[in-house]
């Protein structure tokens, strides 16, 4: 990934700001560091490679798709791509976030996921919330928005809880969204 800006200093019960800029493409939370997918953990994925750093259900199913999807895909490597979960009191990586750049008018994709071992302890809304909040912050984008199936109540509590409001949806998909103030 490339190491450009982004660096959160949102706490898990706040609401989304302007997100601190670092150099290495970061975002910090209480509790959780995103940090972009180096070369060598794609790589490790998919050899399926076991690494210390990692919690022991890590990486998941989803989190394979991930790291083959940023492997082969330059817009998935930026500062507005992918990034891995670490659980900052352990320093092991426990999931998954990431944008799917670029937006599309003005509105840019999220998805997650944290492995089994870790949910429950609001990982994914605290995740959510500071990923949302730096993307609001780039250039063209105001809405940002994730979609989940009906039978996926969980992970539309972990939207309702990041502070995203359902926009719309059908039988096969509902839409959570967030704008930029003003929007």
């Amino acid at each position: 990934m490339s190491s450009s800006s982004s660096r959160s200093s949102l706490s898990s019960s706040s609401s989304p700001s302007s997100p601190d800029p670092s150099r290495d493409g970061e975002l910090l939370t209480d509790r959780l560091l995103l940090r972009p997918w180096s070369d060598d953990e794609l790589a490790a994925v998919a050899g399926e490679e076991r690494r210390p750093h990692w919690a022991a259900d890590f990486p998941a199913d989803g989190d394979r798709v991930i790291a083959g999807f940023t492997a082969g895909n330059p817009a998935a490597r930026g500062v507005h791509g992918q990034r891995q979960i670490v659980e900052r009191a352990s320093g092991l990586v426990v999931g998954g976030i990431g944008l799917f750049w670029p937006p599309v008018d003005g509105a840019v994709e999220f998805g997650y996921g944290i492995v089994p071992s870790r949910r429950g302890r609001g990982y994914a809304p605290e995740a959510a919330r500071a990923l949302v909040a730096f993307a609001l912050t780039a250039p063209g984008v105001h809405t940002v928005y994730a979609d989940v199936e009906p039978t996926n109540p969980a992970s539309r509590r972990v939207l309702e809880k990041a502070g995203l409001e359902r926009w719309s949806g059908d039988e096969g998909s509902a839409r959570f969204r967030m704008t930029a103030a003003g929007e």
